[in-house]
């Protein structure tokens, strides 16, 4: 069974730094494209960023976030991370990861990201 579990989101003031992780579970972390995307309430979710599998390739990203957000993965650990600096009040929102498996896409729950001063 597929399972996602974010977690590291918190209330911090905008020009900070928060680093978000996902802890995955029961499928080859490894061989899975791993993506970062966030929803602020009565929006569409937003697509924030990519990684391939290998450990240390190069993300992609939003280019709201580019240059300023760093994806990384840990691949032994199962573990994707989202690096985040200079934080901006409209960065807020629920960050979520997302992986796709033979075409389902499979979310974790979710971890709450606020900026503000």
């Amino acid at each position: 069974q597929v399972q996602l579990v974010e977690s590291g989101g918190d209330l911090v003031q905008p020009g900070g730094s928060l680093t978000l992780s996902c802890a995955a579970s029961g499928f080859p972390f490894s061989s899975y494209v791993m993506r970062w995307y966030r929803q602020v309430e009565g929006k569409e979710r937003e697509w924030v960023a990519s990684t391939v599998g290998t450990s240390g390739s190069i993300g992609t990203y939003n280019d709201s976030v580019k240059d300023r957000f760093t994806i990384s993965r840990d691949d032994a650990r199962s573990t994707l991370y989202l690096q985040m600096n200079s934080l901006k009040p409209e960065d807020t929102a629920v960050y979520y990861c997302n992986t796709r498996i033979r075409g389902i896409d499979h979310w974790g729950q979710g971890t709450r990201v606020t900026v503000s001063s």
